[in-house]
């Protein structure tokens, strides 16, 4: 008797190739839709397996396909493969990878960020992050979005937007925080109106709407030069509203102001004039924000200059930017309704960090935040500048966590004291 032996082939593991492939295969089907007129174009470039994606996104429709058209793409983004397919499955965000160093955009930020948040992930789940426009009356504040836990806010510096703070919004996410950044109006791609005084007072005051349109109560903020005297004032007009503060290289008044009498003739109106900043001038300036420049990641640096020079393009933009910048300098220090008196009346537990070659804010400053406000957290980061969320991300992102930790620990003792 013949025995029939059958053969059984075993299953083939798809390849790389083949996994992106079904991953950017199923893109459309899980497409969320964006706002009325949206039309963009992505080239996702994945360089270890040299194959580039061209992902068209509109209104109600995505389509892909491998190589690209003739059509001019909006935004690159690049990246390895594997990274890609984590991305994909929700195993990371989008700024993960930017920390990790695995990935990088070029082109309009805000829709490299967008990207992520318009594609449901596996099984259902909604995007790790998201970009969204947050309406006020009269002003328009473009909010990313990402994490769960208590809610914590970040608050960009003069010239600045959002993206200043990807590490550490990244890091705060995995500490288990519901991260906000925000571009304030006139910054990034905020708007606000030319009629508007581009003060702290009024920056604080749009803070304070844009949580009353998120439904949010009690926020956390960290803030960076200009942002850091915006999360000053928020502390003082609504400190029931305000968790903990942590204020990096904030733009605390001066002292010594001897051009303020030339400076408070000058009219940031002329700023609606045409006019650009060159390139290297802006990276220029940019790498003197820091004590050594070459902690600047290129691929961070190319954001932060790109973005300034779109924004900048804008008349708007530029009138926001000198009048803040006016604000900021001619900011009373002292006498009734200076700054360092009404710093003495705060009462959210802040935590002020300094950077020992910041060559804007010195941190000889916190001699008159001590005197002022003697309760408050201080440190000094040796060998660093005036952005120690960037030059120093880990270490900043460690003092941000351990200080917002240590204000949630002591609040529900304080809210049983409040309430016998």
């Amino acid at each position: 008797m013949t025995r029939r032996v059958t053969r059984v082939t075993p299953l083939r593991s798809p390849t790389l190739l083949e996994q992106v492939e079904e991953a950017f295969r199923t893109l459309p089907s899980r497409y969320l839709g964006a706002p009325a007129g949206f039309d963009a174009t992505y080239h996702v470039r994945l360089g270890d397996i040299g194959h580039t994606f061209e992902v068209r996104c509109t209104e109600a429709v995505a389509r892909v396909r491998k190589g690209t058209s003739r059509r001019e793409p909006d935004v690159v983004i690049g990246t390895d493969a594997a990274t890609w397919l984590r991305l994909r499955a929700g195993e990371l965000a989008g700024l993960d990878a930017f920390r990790e160093r695995t990935l990088y955009a070029r082109g309009q930020v805000d829709l490299a960020l967008s990207f992520e948040g318009l594609f449901r992930l596996p099984n259902g789940r909604d995007p790790l992050m998201c970009v969204h426009d947050v309406h006020l009356k009269g002003r328009c504040i473009s909010t990313l979005s990402l994490g769960e836990g208590p809610d914590v806010l970040l608050i960009h510096g003069l010239g600045a937007a959002k993206t200043s703070f990807f590490d550490t919004a990244a890091g705060l996410r995995r500490a288990g925080y519901r991260v906000h950044a925000i571009d304030l109006p006139g910054f990034g791609s905020s708007r606000g109106p030319a009629t508007a005084p581009y003060s702290a007072t009024w920056f604080a005051e749009t803070v304070r709407d844009w949580m009353d349109a998120m439904d949010i109560d009690r926020v956390h903020v960290v803030g960076n030069s200009m942002g850091g005297r915006v999360a000053l004032e928020l502390g003082l007009q609504a400190p029931e509203r305000v968790g903990g503060l942590v204020l990096l290289c904030p733009a605390v008044a001066f002292v010594k102001r001897g051009l303020h009498p030339l400076v408070k003739l000058l009219r940031p109106e002329l700023g609606l004039l045409p006019h650009r900043i060159a390139r290297p001038v802006v990276a220029r300036q940019l790498s003197a924000m820091f004590a050594d420049p070459d902690a600047l990641d290129p691929s961070v640096a190319d954001i932060a200059v790109d973005e300034f020079q779109n924004t900048y393009c804008s008349a708007g933009a530029r009138l926001a930017f000198l009048r803040a910048a006016r604000n900021i300098y001619l900011d009373r220090p002292f006498g009734s309704g200076g700054f360092y008196p009404r710093l003495g009346e705060l009462v959210p537990a802040a935590h002020f960090v300094w950077g020992s070659h910041d060559p804007l804010i010195p941190a000889g400053f916190s001699r008159h935040v001590r005197e002022w406000l003697p309760g408050a957290t201080q440190t000094v980061l040796r060998g660093c500048g005036h952005v120690p969320q960037i030059e120093r991300p880990e270490e900043t992102t460690a003092l941000i966590v351990e200080h917002l930790r240590r204000v949630d620990a002591r609040r529900p003792a304080a809210t049983l004291r409040l309430a016998a």
